[in-house]
């Protein structure tokens, strides 16, 4: 009697135990919802809009652009695996009328920005970017990918070499390597904007005007007069070119109306 009472007894806390236990489908489907590629918008930096019938979606690209490695927690990053997905999602959401990009960046991983870069500029949908504060570094193919790039005022953007953290082989391969991502970057920057690459390296390689590094910085209005930037004007600015392009159904890319310019 006594072993089958204590037999009982351990089946009883078996089967407590067990019914207490996290249901494994219940504790996945957490999971699934708490992760980064089912976070709201706006936990992924993107806002919906609508005026006149008319719907937008507006993307912030801000701090550094995160890359294959997670960066500090104190840095404020833009991390592409979350914004590529919202990217594609805008893209073949019908009720999605357009996109807004606003760039406060001071750069960050090359590849993981010229994704980005490359996303938005292939997209057929309206998009209109604005630089804010700065857009340096890889933040330029990121203002430049957009159909139509404002920058404020008050805005500035560091146009240099490429730069790597770390131990560096000092053999030919390895400048061979850096020479060839620059060509990358300068070929998206050009091929997306009214600057010329002879003027657009003249600018990466200028040893004039910073102190401790190569490059240029260029304020908003220098930024238009190189041909980097279509207009100096503020988000409004950038909100009315937008609705005014949806309302156009306007895809023109810059590469025509620069291919336009030299037909001329």
């Amino acid at each position: 009697m006594a072993k089958a009472e204590k037999k009982n007894t351990k089946s009883k806390k078996l089967r407590q135990a067990v019914s207490e236990e996290e249901n494994p489908v219940e504790q996945a489907q957490e999971e699934e919802e708490n992760s980064p590629q089912s976070a709201p918008m706006e936990d992924c930096g993107m806002i919906a809009a609508s005026h006149k019938g008319k719907n937008i979606r507006c993307l912030t690209i801000i701090g550094e652009i995160e890359g294959h490695f997670i960066l500090p927690a104190q840095n404020k990053t833009t991390k592409y695996e979350h914004v590529i997905p919202q990217l594609v999602a805008v893209e073949e959401d019908q009720n999605v009328d357009g996109l807004l990009i606003l760039i406060n960046t001071v750069g960050g991983d090359v590849e993981a920005g010229l994704a980005i870069a490359e996303v938005i500029s292939g997209m057929k949908k309206p998009t209109v970017s604005i630089v804010l504060g700065g857009g340096h570094s890889i933040g330029i193919p990121l203002a430049v990918a957009a159909k139509k790039s404002f920058i404020a005022r008050s805005a500035s953007m560091t146009v240099h070499p490429v730069r790597t953290n770390g131990i560096t082989l000092g053999v030919s391969q390895s400048f061979e390597y850096f020479k060839r991502m620059q060509d990358r970057i300068n070929n998206f920057v050009c091929r997306n904007s009214n600057i010329s690459k002879e003027r657009y390296s003249e600018l990466v390689l200028n040893t004039g005007e910073l102190v401790m590094d190569v490059g240029t910085i260029l304020e908003g209005e220098d930024a238009v007069e190189e041909g980097l930037i279509d207009s100096v004007g503020s988000v409004s600015d950038a909100m009315e070119c937008l609705y005014s392009m949806i309302g156009k159904g306007s895809s023109r890319t810059k590469r025509k109306s620069k291919q336009e310019k030299e037909n001329n």
